[in-house]
């Protein structure tokens, strides 16, 4: 049986959002603090001291977030969208996911491979992966920068391409995922007064 797509509801859950928004900050941090390890000796083990943990972070967050994904449904697209860029922004979804799930267990084999303790705060450790081997280790590192770089790509992908259904089509894409909440003017509880307006968003956000 065929659920009934008017049931779907119009924004992600609150749960989902919040996950969204700390994870978008934390792979912008985890990029950029990436960038400046490989390209200067400066402060390296302060840098990898703050890379670990936050990589820890990222891959606890992504797998509560397929769970979280996998038993709640999304919104609907608008209807700006056609089947195949649905299509393809499904399947950017999935990398996504997919790139924030092995980026940090790449990470984490490398540092098993290079003998490295994986410190996520003072005394605090993660187990090993593998045995230390410097060749496997001198390959995974080489895996962990190009997975790095594509997800830049695909992370600067699904943002510009937001961006342009936010500032080009206006078709209120990002009101599904934004952490406020707005309303469209055609709205029937526009005119209702705030104090049953607010009532209202309470209701919809436990729905």
């Amino acid at each position: 049986m065929t659920a009934d797509p008017t049931d779907r509801p119009l924004r992600f859950a609150p749960t989902v959002r919040l996950l969204h928004w700390a994870m978008a900050v934390m792979v912008i941090a985890q990029l950029l603090v990436g960038a400046v390890m490989v390209t200067t000796l400066d402060h390296y083990h302060l840098l990898r001291s703050v890379h670990v943990p936050l990589g820890a972070a990222i891959l606890a967050l992504v797998i509560v977030r397929i769970g979280n994904r996998l038993v709640r449904r999304a919104p609907a697209p608008p209807s700006t969208m056609r089947p195949a860029e649905r299509r393809v922004a499904t399947a950017s979804e999935y990398l996504l996911y997919a790139l924030l799930l092995i980026q940090p267990l790449t990470g984490w084999a490398m540092l098993s491979a290079g003998g490295y303790p994986i410190i996520l705060y003072q005394h605090l450790h993660l187990p090993t992966l593998i045995a230390p081997d410097p060749s496997v280790y001198a390959l995974l590192r080489q895996a962990h920068t190009a997975f790095a770089y594509l997800l830049f790509f695909t992370f600067t992908a699904h943002m510009s391409a937001v961006l342009f259904h936010v500032l080009v089509l206006n078709d209120r894409l990002l009101d599904r995922m934004a952490p406020w909440r707005t309303r469209r003017k055609s709205s029937p509880t526009s005119s209702r007064p705030a104090p049953a307006r607010i009532v209202d968003d309470i209701v919809a956000e436990q729905d």
